[in-house]
């Protein structure tokens, strides 16, 4: 028995339509019925013929469906809340892919009273971004958190996870703040890192002749895929995971002083146990299946 026979899908960027395509190959029953804001992007989408359904607008699309997944950035739930909470269907389940739950939490829990609010956040995910760039195995072997409200209805969340199971998830629980805690340290600080450090080189482009780019690195280089995501996207979710991201931000900030000094006195041993420590954890992100230690080559 599938555990949703009808899921709508808000927002077709590449989370959106890579659901849609997980959805056809692992739940091919399914009626799926989607939608994005932009005029270009639900063309393609029927083009690509991703769902059964493309409609103009976020209400028209949850019309009895017993699923609802926001798939836009963090800024525009309130919004598209707003939009579908009079035409969604009594009973269902309204989730997310967003990478920052708390105020997710918060806004569409306020917004669709009625609604089972069950926020989720797929681990996964690339720098590419529009529905060409999704693909079906994108959440496959990768983690999805659901982050229900204290009081959410068992049985929806079973039925949530279930549903991330069928499309390859391994799924875990977790309490809406722990959650922004933990993601500002695995990706929200990463982030951030990169587009300084991507910032630093641009503004530096000038004064080394374009050396920069031509001889980079595959440190740097890995910065600039980073780097490269979905814009919109990373501007919500530091304003809405500020708190988490500014007390990280400050510990990293005394990290690196701490580094900048062993550096300036010649450290040796200092530096070399941080490296040693730090390798290891690469080694622990492959054992868990998180990655490959294959040579990338600009992977």
């Amino acid at each position: 028995m599938l555990p949703f026979a009808r899921v709508a899908i808000i927002g077709m960027g590449l989370i959106g339509s890579s659901l849609a395509r997980a959805i056809r190959q692992a739940m091919p029953t399914v009626r799926l019925t989607v939608t994005d804001a932009s005029d270009h992007v639900r063309d393609r989408v029927i083009e690509l013929g991703l769902a059964d359904d493309v409609t103009d607008g976020a209400g028209a699309a949850v019309v009895d469906a017993d699923l609802v997944i926001l798939c836009v950035p963090v800024g525009a739930m309130a919004a598209v809340a707003a939009e579908i909470g009079p035409e969604l269907a009594p009973d269902s389940v309204v989730s997310d892919v967003g990478s920052v739950k708390e105020s997710v939490l918060r806004v569409l829990s306020e917004a669709l009273p009625g609604a089972h609010v069950i926020p989720a956040h797929p681990v996964a995910g690339t720098e590419k971004s529009g529905p060409d760039a999704g693909f079906g195995e994108l959440f496959r072997g990768r983690w999805c958190i659901i982050t229900p409200p204290p009081r959410a209805d068992q049985m929806m969340v079973e039925r949530l996870g279930e549903f991330w199971h069928r499309l390859g998830s391994k799924v875990d629980l977790m309490d809406a703040a722990h959650h922004d805690r933990v993601l500002a340290v695995t990706s929200h600080l990463p982030h951030l890192i990169a587009y300084s450090i991507v910032g630093t080189a641009s503004d530096m482009e000038e004064v080394t002749k374009s050396e920069v780019i031509k001889y980079s690195a595959g440190g740097f280089r890995d910065f600039t895929r980073i780097a490269a995501s979905d814009p919109v996207m990373w501007r919500d979710v530091f304003l809405n995971n500020r708190d988490a991201v500014l007390e990280l931000l400050g510990r990293f900030t005394e990290d690196l002083v701490a580094l900048q000094r062993a550096i300036r006195w010649g450290e040796g041993d200092a530096l070399e146990s941080l490296f040693t420590r730090t390798r290891a954890i690469r080694r622990s992100i492959i054992d868990e299946g998180q990655d490959t230690d294959k040579p990338d080559f600009g992977r």
